[in-house]
């Protein structure tokens, strides 16, 4: 197997396989201690970071020129590596099934490039065995060699928050597991090297995988409940936020909030975890019952904001909307199961005519994934209701009067605050009906 000595004296190469929001921030954290290899598939991509350039915006300009990192689309390059970190994306299908096929994918072109004494690590999210049972045997046809005797695996679940920059990789816990202890100590010396929070060492790759799992999980659940009592509170006529702010004063109140889940983790993970338990005969009930919830809550607002037009006696067939945000979170350009779009297909369904601006997402991949037309701010205008989706600090920088410039007539328009990033106190001078979740 090979040793970390071999590594830290740069004898030996570390690659990374997928450059995306976790891929690229580790790979150039890595680079100032080891020689690294950055491989991707996508020619786009690498094109792009070898000039500097990170879409996603998780590593500053100056940090990605100063890494020493060699970015190639060509999976032999791999064959120059020996501890080898996959990091591609684990998604859903439009079953809610997970869909493995890039991770398998990344085996494959791990496998077939594998050098004896090689470690194989794991960081993309997926449910409890598919490192030892899905993975492993793709490495071994496509490399010929043993697991456990020519190269070896292990798991360390990401922990990214993309635009996340006080929670960073050197500032998380860092949880690793290998098949044996040996190679758990190895993965110890080598993440330890980058992450100054420390390293916790399960007992078992199953143990690391269910461990990252179960952490979105509990939020998916959290944040359900808060979305359940929103619903329930808005038909008694209470604010949300009012009595969220009430209860935080008690010291063990968990300070979560309603909104949109989407993105890659939270709303996706627990899918994994209850497609094993449903393999295994078990039907989870309570973590199912948190995604449709959550699943839900794009129609709800969408609906909601055509109540609020009706009671101000507007033709819905001729009303326009505007939608504030299309990313599936907060400052970050990341548009991968934003459930804004929920919120857009929804009022379009009531054959209202929507107008979306976005100032972080890339126009074109809003196209191909939603056939969203992007339109620039100064275009939305004489709207009768606004929905703040996502608050990007772009807009939280807007004032009450910024907004009620865009209505046709504010004193008999509708905003609806997702997230809640203004106080409704604000808007009553200018007559508008104001909403938030």
């Amino acid at each position: 197997m090979i040793r970390f000595d071999e590594l830290i004296s740069k004898q030996e190469s570390i690659a990374v396989v997928g450059l995306g929001y976790v891929g690229l921030p580790l790979a150039v954290a890595f680079s100032k201690y080891f020689k690294v290899i950055g491989f991707d598939i996508s020619e786009e991509r690498i094109a792009a970071l070898k000039k500097g350039v990170d879409n996603t915006k998780e590593v500053e300009p100056d940090e990605l020129k100063k890494a020493s990192i060699n970015f190639s689309t060509d999976p032999k390059i791999l064959g120059a590596a020996k501890l080898i970190i996959v990091a591609v994306p684990t998604p859903i299908d439009t079953y809610r099934r997970p869909n493995l096929r890039p991770v398998i994918n990344a085996s494959i072109s791990v496998g077939q490039n594998l050098q004896p004494g090689s470690v194989v690590v794991y960081e993309s999210t997926v449910y409890p065995g598919v490192t030892e049972d899905e993975c492993v045997p793709i490495l071994e046809r496509e490399s010929g060699l043993k697991c456990g005797r020519d190269f070896w695996v292990g798991y360390s679940p990401e922990r990214i928050n993309p635009g996340d920059k006080v929670h960073t990789l050197e500032t998380i816990v860092k949880v690793v597991a290998g098949q044996d202890k040996e190679t758990t100590e190895l993965l110890a010396q080598v993440y330890g090297q980058v992450v100054k929070a420390g390293i916790h060492k399960a007992s078992s790759i199953k143990v690391a995988e269910a461990a990252k799992v179960i952490e979105n999980t509990q939020r998916d659940l959290n944040i359900a409940l808060m979305n359940e009592l929103a619903m329930i509170f808005d038909l008694m006529d209470i604010d949300t936020l009012e009595v969220l702010e009430a209860a935080g004063t008690k010291w063990n109140f968990l300070p979560f909030r309603p909104g949109l889940v989407g993105g890659h983790c939270i709303g996706v993970d627990p899918y994994y975890l209850t497609f094993k338990a449903e393999a295994l005969g078990y039907h989870p009930q309570v973590i199912l019952a948190g995604r449709r919830i959550n699943d839900s809550v794009g129609k709800y607002v969408a609906e909601k904001t055509v109540k609020e037009l009706i009671k101000r006696n507007c033709l819905i067939g001729h009303a326009r909307v505007g939608v504030l945000g299309l990313t599936f979170k907060e400052n970050v350009p990341d548009l991968r199961n934003s459930k804004v779009i929920d919120i857009i297909t929804e009022l379009s369904e009531y054959c209202l005519q929507v107008l979306v601006h976005d100032p972080l997402a890339d126009p074109k991949e809003a196209e191909k994934e939603y056939g969203v037309n992007l339109l620039a701010f100064d275009q939305l205008t004489d709207l009768d209701a606004l929905v703040l989706a996502v608050p990007h600090q772009s807009y939280k920088n807007l004032s009450a009067a910024d907004l009620a410039k865009l209505f046709k007539n504010p004193r008999n328009g509708v905003l609806v605050d997702v997230k809640g990033m203004f106080k409704p106190d604000e808007f009553n001078a200018h007559g508008l009906s104001y909403w938030r979740l």
